[in-house]
């Protein structure tokens, strides 16, 4: 049985979360394709969002994890990418809606924002809450 790869990529921001959530994915069986930077030296976020945007593109992980210092950038570059459902979040109903209503498949933290443990529950809600379809099927079509 294979083990579900999920892609984590994160800028100098986000690298300490980016290494706390990688430890957590891996205790967990998943195999992480880890996307860089690996450092805290300073990078440019849309190098890593695309960097994801490419390894689901080519189907090396179904869904990601993105981490910058507040989010914001990296979500909006990896969103520019029509296959890309990157939805930033705050806490863990946050991170339930975006995979119920809008089935996102890359979530997003800040690394300067969010604590460690708040970011520990978000990306759990995410890896564990189903799309819902209905409606939102409906929805999440007109965006593709």
């Amino acid at each position: 049985m294979s083990r579900e790869v999920i892609a984590l990529a994160g800028d100098h921001g986000g690298y300490d979360l980016k290494v706390s959530l990688k430890e957590y994915l891996e205790e967990q069986g998943f195999e992480v394709l880890d996307l860089g930077c690996h450092s805290r030296e300073s990078v440019d976020y849309p190098d890593f969002a695309h960097a994801m945007a490419d390894a689901i593109g080519h189907e090396k992980a179904k869904r990601g994890v993105l981490v910058c210092g507040s989010g914001i950038g990296i979500s909006i570059a990896a969103n520019r990418h029509a296959h890309i459902r990157a939805a930033l979040v705050h806490d863990r109903l946050t991170a339930e809606l975006c995979r119920q209503h809008n089935n996102a498949n890359v979530v997003v933290l800040g690394g300067r924002t969010t604590g460690p443990d708040v970011a520990l529950d978000c990306l759990k809600a995410f890896l564990t809450t189903e799309f819902e379809g209905g409606r939102h099927q409906r929805r999440i079509d007109k965006m593709s």
